[in-house]
C-alpha cells in the first residue's frame, strides 16, 4: 500500500470527524438535491441488523425527505407539537409521583416547556430539509442501534459537504402516531424512526473540546 494515499485518507477523515458539529441555526438557502442524495446514500451504506430484520421483500431502511414549506411538512407540524405537549404532560405527572425523577428530569421538562411556548420544534421547519429515517423493527429489537449507525454516516457526509446537521430526536416518538405514519406511507409501529435537519449553517461553530485519549482510556491485561 502506498503510504501517501493512505495518510491522505486518514488526514481527511480525521478532519471531518473533528469538524462535525450539531447545528441549531440554518440559512434559508436550499442545498442541491444531489448533496442530499449523497447524504442519503451514505446512510444507506451504514450497517444494519440483518439477522433481526430477516428476509423481508420490503427493504429494511427508508428515507423520507420533507422540504421546508411542503404540504407534508405543514401536515407534520401540528402532530409534532402535539407530541411535545403529550411528553410534557406525561413527564410532569410522573415527576409529581417520583421525587427522584423530578430532580433528574427538570431540565428536560424545561426544554419541552420552552418548545411548546415557542410553537415549533427545532429542526422541523427551521431548516431547508427535515429527513426521517425509518428502520424496520425486528427481533431482537436493535433498530435504534441501526439508526444510530445510519445517522452517523449521514452526519459525517453532511460535514464533508459543508452542510449543517441536527438530530431531531422527537421523531422517534412519532413511530406509533397513525397520522404521521400516514404522511410517510408506512404502517404505525412497524418501523422505528429517527430524524435530522440539514441545511447551510448560519454560523460557524468552534471545534469540539475533548480530553486526551489517554485520560479516558484503560488498557486492561
Amino acid at each position: 500500500m502506498c503510504a501517501e494515499p493512505f495518510e491522505q485518507k486518514n488526514f481527511f477523515l480525521d478532519q471531518i470527524l473533528a469538524e462535525r458539529r450539531s447545528y441549531r441555526m440554518f440559512t434559508p438557502e436550499v442545498p442541491p438535491v444531489d448533496a442530499i442524495d449523497r447524504i442519503l446514500y451514505a446512510g444507506l451504506l451504514a450497517p444494519y441488523a440483518a439477522a433481526a430484520v430477516g428476509s423481508s421483500t420490503d427493504y429494511f431502511r427508508r428515507f423520507f425527505v420533507l422540504k421546508n414549506g411542503s404540504e407534508s411538512l405543514k401536515a407534520s407540524l401540528p402532530l409534532v407539537r402535539g407530541e411535545v405537549e403529550t411528553m410534557e404532560r406525561t413527564l410532569l405527572k410522573a415527576m409529581e409521583e417520583n421525587p427522584e425523577l423530578k430532580r433528574g428530569a427538570v431540565s428536560f421538562l424545561q426544554r419541552l416547556s420552552a418548545i411548546r411556548k415557542m410553537g415549533k420544534v427545532p429542526g422541523i421547519g427551521t431548516a431547508p430539509y427535515y429527513i426521517v429515517v425509518a428502520e424496520r423493527k425486528g427481533f431482537p429489537p436493535v433498530e435504534l442501534q441501526s439508526l444510530a449507525h445510519c445517522l452517523e454516516n449521514m452526519w459525517l457526509k453532511a460535514t464533508a459537504l459543508s452542510l449543517g446537521f441536527q438530530i431531531v430526536s422527537i421523531t422517534s416518538r412519532l413511530s406509533s402516531v397513525p397520522e404521521f405514519c400516514d404522511i410517510l406511507g408506512i404502517r404505525p409501529n412497524e418501523w422505528e424512526l429517527m430524524g435530522c435537519a440539514i441545511g447551510y449553517p448560519s454560523d460557524e461553530l468552534p471545534p469540539s473540546v475533548r480530553p486526551p485519549v489517554e485520560d479516558v482510556t484503560s488498557w486492561l491485561e
